[in-house]
């Protein structure tokens, strides 16, 4: 877990007001509307995914400074509320926007990585993130087999299926891979069946006959050599893998 003491905040991409907003729900969050912020939050984390990756540590900023003033959890609940909504339309976000659900799931596992109850993991959140991690790991998240669009980017550029596919693919692998490395021993400590059957996904998909990128095969080795070193990188494989990563 990050450090949430720090007080600097990714809030540059907010209009100014929205920018006043979150700062005055950090300083005196009895002075503005807690729903309003948790959804502004949650809207801005969906498009952004430079935020999401660290809203989760504003997020428990704020719940810290409302159970200080007034001893309630107003922003907790409508975020937790917004949280559910989402993770209840997540199939319809993923095919909606891919980069919109990569967004989602690198936000509820950053709020999962921040927030606490009695010094532990929130057990609410445990199999919904467990959920996202299996939805990321699975065959045709992996093998891109799907229907993808129609090959312009957003610089107005042209791509290949191929080119497409294996963009697509490297956005959920990525995620898959960095909420792994952010969040897995938490989450192993939490309910080990769940971890040990999402690995039998994630090695099933790395044997995949075709349709696996080198790259998606080599960050997918890599979690599985760091969940076998006790969910800690080795030197030799620090060695190994950060070598061709750069290559």
């Amino acid at each position: 877990m990050g450090d949430p003491g720090r007080e600097e905040y990714k809030i540059q991409s907010f209009d100014a007001e929205t920018q006043q907003l979150l700062k005055t729900a950090l300083k005196d969050p009895g002075a503005v509307d807690l729903e309003k912020v948790a959804n502004v939050i949650v809207d801005h984390s969906l498009q952004d995914c430079v935020f999401s990756k660290e809203a989760g540590r504003m997020c428990y900023a704020i719940i810290q400074a409302e159970s200080k003033q007034a001893g309630q959890s107003v922003f907790r609940r409508g975020l937790l509320n917004r949280l559910q909504q989402e993770y209840q339309a997540r199939e319809q976000l993923r095919a909606r926007s891919l980069q919109g659900w990569v967004c989602y799931v690198t936000f509820i596992c950053n709020v999962f990585d921040y927030l606490r109850v009695n010094n532990m993991p929130m057990m609410a959140l445990v199999n919904p993130v467990y959920d996202c991690l299996f939805r990321l790991a699975h065959p045709d998240s992996l093998s891109k087999e799907e229907e993808v669009g129609d090959g312009s980017d957003s610089c107005g550029g042209s791509w290949s299926l191929a080119q497409l596919n294996t963009s697509l693919q490297s956005m959920e692998v990525d995620c898959l891979v960095l909420q792994l490395h952010r969040v897995g021993e938490q989450l192993e400590k939490m309910n080990r069946q769940r971890m040990d059957e999402l690995f039998v996904l994630i090695r099933d998909g790395f044997l995949l006959p075709s349709g696996l990128s080198s790259l998606a095969q080599l960050l997918l080795l890599e979690i599985i050599e760091f969940r076998a070193a006790g969910w800690k990188t080795t030197p030799a494989a620090h060695k190994y893998y950060y070598s061709e990563l750069s290559d």
